[in-house]
């Protein structure tokens, strides 16, 4: 199919609401296996792009922070119904995971007696062996080389040696000007990106809203003292830096609401558990710990406030840089700073594997076989993260009745 062509073909937002929604019941398995559902739904079923150009916007997403396949999402609605089907694709596919969690929290409280303890107890293990998966799969591809890997261990030592979001920002600022030092490359290809809506004017103003907001944000908050201030800068900062997937806000929103008390480690660990059994994106985690937290407007609007503060700058961002990607993309610079920003990524989620997943999980001799056990089931037999989520939670009941 003509790419000029599919560019001239609009759709409306109700038909990008509708596509997304059903993407958003079914699409399991975290940020890539999204992309294969995306490439699925609109290359070869609606065929809205061609591989070359769906690619090209995978590539742009993956170079930004953010949560990509969300981004990936908003794109795909931004070019076929313009402003309002952007809208509509990130409501329609984070609406049914967000819905979920913020039930979750609400029925938080069912889980406060034996059985209900060792379920917690049992998808705060399954989030260990979740995380490790992640961090196995990442360090294979983000740090093959001896820089790179070197970079992921001095970002680790930073994360670790200086707990708290300022360690997270040096381990990444640490990590993109190493890259550019040891990993630069060859600049990407002469392909040209897709059109999208996107004015240079427009671009310029989302990139000042996205600065201005990551510095004004802690200025407010701090002057103000307001609850819901600091629930927003809490999790615009972590929506800003994260770089990598899904899994690396982990440590990001543990350091925004666990370290100053708004929710429980418990709490945080068995929703982080819980979210991996549901479609559609992790950053609706952001929506549980704004429900649950104690500063802000809790309930359903916490909800909203966190979940619209964590996904916020990673939609300026791209927004900001689309009309300036085609230059952007090749400039060598650039690769290597995404290529040692992410080898630390895989630093700080290792870090973050060990303290606070690791050493507030696994307790014992029974809560470390299960964690392997459910590493296993991920990893060799490739079950679905669902799936092995049930069978934590039956595991950590198991566990509870044979320590009874």
């Amino acid at each position: 199919m003509n790419d000029e062509a599919a560019i001239s073909e609009r759709g409306t937002a109700g038909e990008v609401f509708r596509v997304f929604l059903k993407l958003g019941l079914t699409s399991f398995g975290g940020p890539i296996a999204h992309l294969g559902y995306f490439r699925t739904e609109f290359v070869e079923r609606r065929r809205w792009f061609d591989d070359v150009s769906f690619a090209d916007l995978v590539a742009l997403c993956q170079f930004l922070p953010g949560p990509a396949s969300s981004q990936v999402g908003f794109a795909i609605g931004l070019r076929r119904a313009g402003t309002w089907g952007a809208i509509a694709a990130f409501v329609a596919f984070t609406l049914p995971s967000a819905a979920l969690m913020v039930a979750f929290a609400y029925g938080a409280s069912l889980f406060a007696g034996p059985w209900g303890g060792g379920v917690i107890d049992g998808l705060k293990i399954v989030a260990v062996a979740i995380v490790a998966q992640a961090v196995w799969g990442m360090a294979r591809t983000l740090t093959p080389d001896r820089p790179r890997a070197g970079i992921a261990v001095v970002a680790l030592a930073i994360a670790l040696l200086f707990t708290g979001s300022g360690g997270q920002v040096a381990a990444i600022l640490v990590g993109a000007i190493g890259g550019v030092l040891l990993c630069r490359g060859e600049p990407a290809g002469e392909g040209t990106l897709i059109a999208f809506p996107v004015r240079t004017g427009v671009g310029i103003t989302a990139l000042v809203v996205f600065v201005g907001a990551l510095i004004a944000l802690p200025v407010v908050a701090a002057s103000t003292g307001n609850g819901t201030a600091s629930l927003v800068d809490a999790f615009y900062r972590a929506g800003a830096l994260v770089f990598g997937g899904g899994h690396v806000v982990l440590p990001l929103l543990e350091t925004g609401v666990v370290q100053p008390g708004w929710v429980s480690e418990s709490q945080f660990l068995a929703g982080y558990g819980v979210a991996q059994a549901m479609p559609g994106p992790l950053f609706t985690f952001a929506g549980y710990l704004g429900a649950l937290s104690s500063t802000g407007p809790g309930g359903v609007i916490g909800a909203v406030v966190a979940l619209i503060a964590v996904f916020l700058p990673g939609m300026l961002l791209l927004v900001g840089v689309l009309p300036f990607w085609n230059t952007l993309r090749r400039r060598q610079w650039a690769g290597g700073l995404m290529r040692g920003a992410s080898a630390a990524v895989v630093g700080i989620l290792a870090a973050a594997l060990y303290m606070p997943l690791f050493t507030s999980s696994v307790v014992d001799r029974a809560s470390f076989t299960l964690a392997v056990v459910c590493f296993v089931l991920l990893t060799s037999f490739r079950l679905p993260p669902w799936l092995v989520v049930l069978v934590g939670a039956g595991g950590g009941v198991v566990i509870t009745a044979m320590a009874a």
